[in-house]
């Protein structure tokens, strides 16, 4: 008897680590998908543990009125397994069908929270109710703490990279499965068939769900984009899609489009030509973000550039747009060159590395849309860029849509602006809009024009003169500075976008 109760209490202890694990994980499973189709990471996360975290108490306080902790915390399990298994692939299908994505993500996150909050008080209990050695409900909290962090390591670590959201939901509803049959199989004289039913009929559900994932993850992601998709995966940075239709292809990154193939020279030009043109020299290029390619690619034009070096944060982005000879062929053969050296770091913190001195910068860098990315948008950046450049060296940056974004893009100007002599122009791209662009020079260092290369498809004299034009709408206004201590960009991003779409 003494050696079943212990063998109890060590299942017990177990799946205190178990569950919390599990509970950990679709709270990140629901800030990633939140932030993926919602945007605005730092919100996204933020809004997600408020809410998983409020919600937890309520189920904490919800488990007095559970007369029976044994069949309170199967019960739970089981809608655990089912409700936080399946919220992904819920709302990712909501959203494909009816373009909603916060009443079901949330409202599977508050019940998921509930069910989550009841799991140690009612734990708790039903080792008490055996009569556990020394019981000391602070060790079980101890315990719940290590799950947390050893779910935390593993979600970008392994569970992102190798399950995908969808899949590593149901992986987990399984396995708080597994903690209800197993408390189930310890006190199966305390339980009904009912429970053994709802069991059974949930693993069978969550099982046939994981074994046709992949199918199902295809068809989720075919809801969501118009074209074939060739390539979906979730790295630990952006969930990458490439899609094709005829002779178009598309990159999109946490569903937000990067180019298509039948306009991307106008955006790529028009970044990276006139900088090129104006600078004095083009011996050493640093090109920040861009991992396609494509800017490299337009870089490489120039005769006299000697080496470029690429900064992107994903090494799968690089390396698919170097490896893979369809892909590889947009870009030229851009990131096979010799000359080419892809680093995969983060923009911010490799420039405090950073050795010698470049002469032109381009940056190609994600829309500002969260904190996360406006750090690359702030005064404190482009001061440690300004140090990786020689005495003459030219800067330009995209600034997203001076028309979507006005503000936005006024406060990217008037960032660089603190720091050079800037060219805000713009062009029109017709997978994007209205774009913009700053370029910026040092102080004293005259306005030039070296002849493009051949071949270019959009740029011409002629364009670059009519690209400094704006228009009353879109046209120049005052607007504060981007800093690390007051971000007025990802807010304004945000605001302008809303304001014309939704």
């Amino acid at each position: 008897m003494i050696h079943a109760r212990r063998g109890t209490e060590v299942w017990l202890l177990a799946t205190t680590l178990v569950v919390a694990v599990a509970g950990l994980i679709y709270e990140l499973i629901a800030a990633t998908v939140s932030s993926y189709l919602l945007g605005d990471t730092i919100r996204q996360f933020s809004f997600v543990i408020g809410v998983f975290l409020a919600a937890m108490g309520a189920g904490a306080w919800l488990s007095r009125f559970v007369a029976d902790p044994v069949v309170g915390f199967v019960r739970a399990q089981i809608g655990l397994g089912l409700i936080g298994g399946t919220a992904a692939l819920a709302t990712f299908w909501v959203y494909g069908v009816a373009d909603v994505v916060a009443a079901p993500l949330f409202g599977a996150l508050a019940l998921v929270g509930i069910l989550s909050g009841m799991e140690i008080p009612l734990l708790a209990r039903i080792l008490k109710s055996i009569g556990a050695g020394r019981f000391r409900f602070e060790n079980v909290l101890s315990v719940d703490y290590l799950g947390a962090l050893l779910a935390s390591l593993a979600f970008p670590l392994l569970i992102v990279p190798h399950l995908g959201l969808v899949a590593a939901g149901l992986v987990f509803g399984l396995l708080n499965l597994a903690v209800a049959g197993g408390t189930l199989w310890l006190f199966r004289a305390q339980l009904g068939p009912g429970t053994w039913a709802a069991w059974g009929g949930s693993v069978l559900l969550l099982a046939t769900a994981l074994a046709a994932s992949g199918p199902i993850a295809a068809a989720l992601d075919a809801r969501l984009y118009a074209d074939e998709i060739v390539f979906s995966e979730r790295t630990p940075y952006a969930q990458v899609t490439i899609t094709r239709h005829r002779d178009r292809t598309r990159l999109f990154l946490d569903g937000a489009i990067q180019f298509d193939t039948a306009d991307e020279a106008r955006y790529h030009e028009a970044l990276v030509h006139p900088a090129m043109a104006q600078a004095p020299r083009r011996a050493r290029v640093l090109v920040l973000g861009g991992g396609d390619g494509m800017a490299v690619r337009e870089v490489l034009r120039w005769p006299d550039v000697e080496a470029v070096t690429l900064v992107d944060i994903d090494p799968r982005v690089t390396s698919l747009f170097r490896d893979r000879d369809r892909l590889a062929a947009l870009n030229g053969n851009a990131l096979r060159d010799a000359r080419v050296d892809v680093v995969n770091a983060d923009a911010f913190t490799w420039l405090d590395q950073a050795e010698g001195a470049y002469d032109v910068a381009i940056l190609d860098l994600p829309d500002p849309k969260n904190l996360s990315i406006s750090r690359l948008y702030t005064v404190e950046f482009h001061r440690k860029l300004r140090d990786r450049l020689s005495a003459q060296g030219v800067v330009v940056t995209q600034g997203s849509s001076p028309l979507f974004a006005t503000e936005a893009f006024w406060i990217t100007t008037a960032t660089l602006d603190t720091l050079w002599q800037v060219t805000p122009y713009n062009a029109y791209v017709p997978s994007f809009g209205l774009w913009g662009f700053v370029l910026a020079r040092p102080d004293g260092l005259r306005a030039r024009q070296a002849e493009y290369p051949s071949g270019l498809r959009y740029l011409t004299p002629a364009v670059w003169d009519a690209a400094q034009v704006f228009d009353a709408e879109t046209g120049p206004r005052r607007a504060p500075v981007n800093t690390l201590t007051d971000h007025p960009l990802p807010r304004a991003y945000q605001d302008g976008w809303r304001a014309w779409f939704q």
